[in-house]
């Protein structure tokens, strides 16, 4: 005899996930979101808690960044991720927040177009 509330599983959980690769033989067209205004490129190297780690962003300082409340939930940083970082008007070299998380592939990409430096280049700093 069966429990009442156990619940059974059937099928395979594979069926939610999407396929990504291109069957056509096409290149797709990547978009990436390239730095505005006083929006500085940068890259994660420590995490601090409580939404804060430390950036070393491409003009050459260092910040103290902060994950903002809309995208706390939806943005995971890591540390060695690339993100896109606008720095606070008050405190602007010190601080600021993160706009924007980078893929690998977008990685690449701003890498090509000569926007990140190599990062033999980042270690000086």
């Amino acid at each position: 005899m069966v429990a009442p509330y156990t619940k059974k599983r059937f099928g395979n959980n594979n069926k939610f996930k999407k396929k990504t690769e291109n069957t056509s033989g096409e290149e797709q067209v990547i978009r990436v979101r390239t730095p505005r205004d006083k929006e500085v490129l940068g890259t994660v190297t420590q995490r601090l808690g409580g939404s804060r780690m430390n950036v070393a962003c491409f003009d050459g300082k260092t910040r103290i960044v902060r994950i903002p409340g809309r995208l706390k939930k939806s943005l995971w940083v890591r540390e060695g991720d690339t993100v896109l970082v606008e720095p606070w008007e008050f405190g602007g070299d010190a601080k600021g927040d993160i706009v924007w998380k980078y893929n690998p592939t977008q990685v690449q990409w701003l890498r090509q177009r000569g926007l990140i430096k190599k990062t033999a280049e980042l270690e000086e700093f």
